[in-house]
This record gives C-alpha cells, sequence and structure tokens, in this order.
C-alpha cells in the first residue's frame, strides 16, 4: 500500500474529525465539537506550536493521524517535540502506515532543531508498543497526573 504523509490542511477537516473521533473511541474518551474545534485551531494557529500529520493512501484516503508539539526541556535547555496522538485505522495497521508517520516524523523533528521526541502510550497498548519498541528506546520515567483543584 502507498502511503502519503503530509501535513494536515483545512481541506482535512471531516477526515481529521473521523480519525480523531476513531483514537478517542480507542481510548474510551469523550470528545465534542468544543474539543474538536479548540484541537483544530491549535493546529492552524501559527503562534502555537502544535502540528497534525495524516496519512493518505494513493486515492486521497485517510488512514492515520498524528499530533505532536514542541516541548520545552529545562534540564537540556533546549525544546524537543513531543508525539501526543497517533492513531492508525485498524484495517491499515501492519502495511507500513505507522512506519511512514514516524518516518515523516522524524524529518520535522530534524527540521525544527529536536534532539528526540518523546510520548507516552498506555501500558496495555500491546500493539503500539511492539512498533515503538523496534524504532524507540523505552525510558525509565514513570508517569503521573495530579488532577487540579476545581
Amino acid at each position: 500500500m502507498k502511503t502519503t504523509v503530509s501535513a494536515l490542511s483545512k481541506a482535512d477537516r471531516s477526515e481529521w474529525e473521523k480519525l480523531y473521533h476513531a483514537y478517542a473511541d480507542f481510548y474510551n474518551m469523550p470528545i465534542d465539537e468544543n474539543i474538536l474545534d479548540t484541537v483544530w485551531s491549535w493546529i492552524f494557529d501559527s503562534n502555537n506550536p502544535f502540528y497534525c500529520l495524516i496519512a493518505k493512501n494513493q486515492q486521497g484516503e485517510p488512514l492515520g493521524v498524528m499530533h505532536y508539539r514542541e516541548m520545552p526541556s529545562p534540564l537540556r535547555g533546549a525544546t524537543v517535540g513531543f508525539l501526543d496522538d497517533l492513531f492508525v485505522y485498524p484495517e491499515a495497521r501492519g502495511s507500513g502506515v505507522v512506519d511512514a508517520l514516524f518516518d515523516a516524523l522524524n524529518k520535522e523533528a530534524a527540521e525544527h532543531g529536536w534532539p528526540f521526541v518523546r510520548w507516552i502510550t498506555a501500558d496495555d497498548n500491546y500493539r503500539g508498543r511492539s512498533v515503538y519498541d523496534k524504532i524507540a528506546d523505552k525510558t525509565h520515567w514513570v508517569t503521573y497526573q495530579m488532577s487540579a483543584e476545581s
């Protein structure tokens, strides 16, 4: 399967929404129009270093999506990349779509001058982790999340 990866364009809104809904469903996360509008605005805000890549087949049909951003790394005194979201439709998995997305992300990281891109995933995301173990180093960091008081 020939896959093309490019930056998301404003013409891709409906395809992006379908991909992002499927991603949210995968993680059992609620998603609504407010969330979609907010994330969409981040992607196209030139003052916000938040980006999106979309993978498509030869017919121009979407196969996968990747959101990533710049993140300060204070101990390095530099910025690095952070991969927030990666989703590929189940029927396209194993066809090279993920490899094409990561190749494009690697090029983007180099263009931004990021020494690396970091991400987290669910402990039980075994299929994703099997890919990540081949292309990246698993760190020894444990992730915590503290809810803010309201």
